[in-house]
């Protein structure tokens, strides 16, 4: 009888012993992309990026070694050497928007894009193309616009992205602490900033001559600028990043023209457009040359947006000096 319970004992020994040594099974997460709930059994760990911002928000919580690669940058734009080196190691899979063979090519488990922002609306790349896969899909918060209602855009849109980003890959400590770096960073800033009157009134040039694709209420400059103490004139559009016309912003009559720079024709080619053109020479941004150039991965959410809100704020302040000269 000794012997027979001594062993039973010893097994009972064993299995707890075993159990405690096992990993922890990790319990599922899930975060809200737009309008849907993702759910994650494990961190992904053969993730895309597409676009110059999505990617460096990846790169800022550390996972450039949970990619296989990103897509979507140099068929409109370039890395500076701030991202050059963050994705050295990794291949473009794809200049532009990718398909959904480059991302089943690469072996790809999860996808970080937007609409607009490497997938379109009824395209052929879509959470649910993807899904049959086995691939994952998270949005960004900015672009939900394009598929159902949102609140106007804040800086809480991006943060959010940090944040959702921290739960899907595990790494929420980091991605709390990036956030709590930029909000104190930023109130820091706002401390600094004595009161300066109404909001400058201002508009955002993205692109195009004959009609100005623009950012309207739910374009993350629309809050950068609130940030740095303006108003974008285009606010009252319902709509993120879009074509508007001359004609409205001309009648709006900008003390502040914001160039986001990108692409085949420069910011320095934006202003003279804007300044050659009789049709522009009575707005006031124009007639003062009040102008103020962000880099395109400054103007979308991401990383840079501090930068770009301190950027905005030094470009107001010598808008208002200008006009109080004049």
């Amino acid at each position: 009888m000794i012997t027979r319970f001594s062993t039973v004992n010893q097994l009972l020994t064993a299995t707890v012993l075993a159990a405690s040594l096992a990993p922890m099974a990790q319990a599922e997460t899930s975060v809200e992309s737009c309008n849907r709930s993702v759910s994650f059994d494990a961190p992904p760990q053969r993730a895309v990026s597409n676009d110059v911002n999505l990617t460096e928000m990846m790169l800022a919580l550390g996972l450039a070694d949970r990619m296989v690669g990103y897509t979507g940058i140099s068929g409109w734009k370039t890395l500076d050497p701030e991202m050059r080196d963050g994705v050295a190691e990794l291949p473009e899979l794809s200049a532009k928007y990718p398909s959904k063979e480059v991302l089943i090519g690469a072996d790809a488990d999860f996808f970080f894009a937007g609409w607009n922002y490497g997938m379109k609306v009824g395209g052929p790349v879509t959470p649910e193309t993807l899904a049959p896969f086995d691939i994952k899909v998270y949005e960004l918060t900015e672009s939900c616009i394009h598929i159902g209602e949102k609140s106007k855009v804040s800086m809480d849109d991006m943060y959010n992205d940090l944040l959702n980003l921290g739960r899907i890959f595990a790494v929420e400590d980091k991605a709390e602490e990036l956030v709590a770096g930029y909000k104190g960073e930023l109130a820091t800033f706002a401390d600094t900033r004595s009161e300066t009157g109404d909001p400058l009134r201002v508009f955002v040039y993205d692109s195009g001559e004959d009609t100005p694709f623009t950012a309207g209420k739910y374009a993350m400059p629309t809050a950068l600028i609130e940030a740095a103490g303006g108003s974008n004139v285009m606010d009252d559009m319902e709509k993120s990043w879009a074509t508007a016309t001359w004609e409205a912003v001309v009648e709006r009559n900008p003390e502040v023209i914001v160039i986001v720079n990108y692409g085949s024709v420069t910011a320095e080619e934006k202003r003279a457009f804007m300044r050659n053109n009789p049709a522009f020479a009575e707005i006031d941004a124009v007639k003062n040359d009040r102008f103020v150039t962000l880099e395109y991965v400054e103007a979308t959410p991401g990383p840079r947006n501090i930068r770009a809100i301190k950027t905005l704020a030094t470009g107001f302040d010598a808008a208002r000096a200008n006009a109080v000269n004049n």
